[in-house]
């Protein structure tokens, strides 16, 4: 018999009772009608929080009392894509089609809104291939990557010619990507950089403070190099690490809050270069914040 969730203020928890699974994996599947894979996925995306501490080992061994916690969102994800709910039960997955927003194009390239929890490219659900599907373009190709959980602007190319004049472009220092992150605790300075290596290679990372209050801060990010998870690395090196960023962030929740963020705060608004295949045209896409994003802003009062 399933006892019934705790729901405050965004986040859904149970304590564990004495008779029922003590593997991680094994309790969340006997909590909620979803499968082992689903499961397994949600703690994977270290979306699991056991008193207050993110977990994300499905065989993590529970104990009688401890209480697991979600953010709801992730629970209301988790159900659809098993084709249930808390009250249903059991029942077949009806499959999705997802659908990727663009928000500029010409002959040789297009730049879309990526939505969080989909992959550049890479995969058998992407936004590479569903793009490829949505606008009839066969040869469509990433020029560029983003994390799963992060939003905004990715830019595609056409076709092979257009592909390899952008990867020249991106080559340089010519491309002036703009973010915008929700980082953990008051940022003490309006201006700051910071300039520091990653995996041996030169990294510069400028952050300028939008608006902060006692626990998070509001701040626009620009990239001078393009290293893998650079923001994020960087903004966990100064102590200030991105909000819902589960692998470079915060391992323990001290406020709930976090609890309640189901993905990294961090989203790709603005793209900016010459054209590659026409150097007298520019290419500059805003992306606005995503309704998540926004979310977390109110949430810290920002």
């Amino acid at each position: 018999m399933r006892s019934a969730p705790v729901h405050a203020a965004g986040i859904t928890s149970f304590a564990v009772g004495r008779d029922e699974p003590k593997a991680l994996q094994d309790f969340l599947c006997a909590k909620f009608p979803i499968s082992r894979r689903t499961s397994k996925a949600v703690i994977d995306g270290r979306n699991v929080w056991v008193n207050g501490k993110c977990i994300w080992i499905a065989r993590f061994a529970l104990k009688t009392g401890d209480k697991v916690s979600l953010p709801s969102a992730v629970v209301k994800g988790a159900l659809r894509q098993s084709g249930g709910s808390a009250a249903e039960g059991h029942r077949a997955a009806v499959p999705q089609k997802r659908h990727v927003r663009v928000l500029w194009a010409d002959d040789n390239y297009l730049v879309c809104d990526k939505p969080a929890g989909l992959l550049a490219c890479g995969a058998d659900v992407s936004a590479e291939r569903i793009l490829r599907e949505q606008e009839n373009l066969p040869n469509l190709v990433a020029v560029h990557r983003l994390d799963r959980d992060t939003t905004g602007c990715l830019m595609f190319a056409k076709n092979h010619a257009a592909y390899l004049a952008a990867v020249e472009v991106f080559k340089t220092r010519n491309v002036k990507k703009v973010y915008h992150a929700i980082a953990v605790g008051k940022m003490e300075y309006a201006h700051t950089s910071v300039n520091a290596e990653l995996d041996g290679k030169d990294a510069v990372t400028r952050i300028a403070r939008e608006t902060a209050g006692d626990d998070a801060s509001f701040l626009r990010v620009r990239i001078e190099t393009g290293r893998t998870n650079q923001i994020r690395r960087h903004l966990a090196s100064i102590r200030h690490p991105v909000v819902g960023d589960r692998v470079f962030g915060l391992k323990s929740a001290r406020d709930a809050r976090l609890m309640r963020v189901p993905r990294q705060m961090l989203h790709a608004s603005g793209l900016s270069m010459p054209n590659p295949l026409d150097p007298h045209r520019e290419i500059n896409v805003h992306s606005p914040l995503p309704a998540d994003f926004r979310a977390t802003l109110r949430l810290f009062g920002l």
